[in-house]
């Protein structure tokens, strides 16, 4: 329908756009209405241009609103109004644009990126916006840090050691006391590292202790037993030492221990050496896959010497290697092959 002015005529359908606003015509091109008759009546002033008065439904005069009056104070000849059907359905349209265009556009402030700015937080030029963090950032970072090795697994690697490595011969004692578990003899030893070795102490004292009470080892059937102490005055003390400091402690009980590399029971003192580059690397007789079958043979075969045990010899092809044959130099002598064994009762 068309709109009614204040007389009742229908405005014409050209003035009314489709969308309900309600159209202001451009400066200087509104229509002037004519005198009514009245003699004294003077045309109203031209509309402002658009910058000084904003062309919007919130100027206009609503029902009941009294016309602005002109420089003399006159009222103008009609007051302009605008029916209420119009104002609302102008409301409705303004409503539905706004939810538009939060629906396409996102919200204006604290809405996350569109895909045109990439990275969350990033604005058009591809910085960080203040304060924001990137989806990187919020992701939770993997822990990288190397998996903690148990007893059997730190048993069975090898480790870089230096052949050649001569420290100072300086030694802490590994801490602790581990009670012996048997029965029989008491022996108590102590455990020493030479200071600058990239070995594992604690792990070391373990295996010993472990070793020498596992009843294929020397505890074999109750006879004597072993204590681990760290003061007073022990039987003995397994040294773990590097090359270099072995070999000094070997030569003190007249033992040449450089040829090959090896460890040794140094009699007249009262260590018994264990050579790190060994204990860390093995040996080509067991190979890189049985590293904890040689350790517990490097153990109990030195300890073996402490005992009063001499070397012996393979007796027979094929069999297990006694724990006092050399088993760090051989595995075959005159003509005779053994297979790798690091237990003194190895049938237990």
């Amino acid at each position: 329908m068309g709109r009614h002015s204040a007389r009742g005529r229908t405005a014409p359908e050209e003035a009314r756009p489709s969308d309900g606003t309600v159209p202001v015509p451009a400066p200087g091109t509104g229509r002037r209405r004519k005198p009514q008759g009245h003699p004294g009546h003077r045309e109203p002033p031209a509309r402002p241009h658009p910058d000084e008065t904003a062309a919007t439904d919130d100027h206009l005069p609503r029902p009941g609103e009294t016309g602005a009056r002109d420089e003399e104070g006159a009222a103008p000849a009609r007051t302009r109004r605008v029916s209420r059907p119009l104002i609302l359905a102008g409301a409705a349209a303004a409503a539905v644009t706004a939810v538009l265009a939060v629906v396409v556009g996102g919200p204006a402030t604290g809405g996350g990126a569109t895909h045109d700015e990439g990275a969350a937080g990033h604005g058009p030029a591809g910085h960080a916006a203040p304060g924001a963090a990137s989806r990187s950032d919020q992701r939770p970072t993997p822990d990288t840090s190397p998996a903690r090795l148990d007893y059997d697994q730190a048993m069975a690697k090898a480790y870089p050691l230096d052949p050649k490595l001569a420290l100072d011969g300086t030694f802490r004692t590994v801490p602790g006391h581990d009670p012996a578990p048997g029965h029989g003899t008491v022996l108590r030893y102590r455990v020493d590292v030479e200071d600058g070795l990239p070995l594992d102490g604690a792990l070391f004292a373990q295996a010993v202790q472990r070793t020498l009470n596992d009843d294929r080892s020397w505890a074999h059937g109750g006879t004597r037993t072993f204590e681990r102490v760290s003061g007073g005055h022990p039987d003995f003390v397994i040294t773990l030492a590097s090359p270099g400091t072995t070999a000094q402690w070997c030569a003190k009980s007249g033992l040449d221990t450089l040829d090959e590399n090896v460890s040794c029971d140094s009699a007249a003192t009262d260590r018994v050496m264990i050579n790190a580059y060994r204990w860390a690397q093995g040996a080509a007789t067991y190979g890189p896959g049985r590293m904890h079958m040689y350790r517990q043979m490097l153990i109990n075969h030195e300890v073996g010497h402490r005992l009063g045990h001499n070397h012996e010899k393979c007796p027979a092809q094929g069999a297990l290697a006694p724990v006092m044959m050399q088993q760090t130099k051989f595995l075959t002598l005159d003509g005779v092959t053994c297979k790798p064994n690091p237990w003194p009762y190895p049938a237990s």
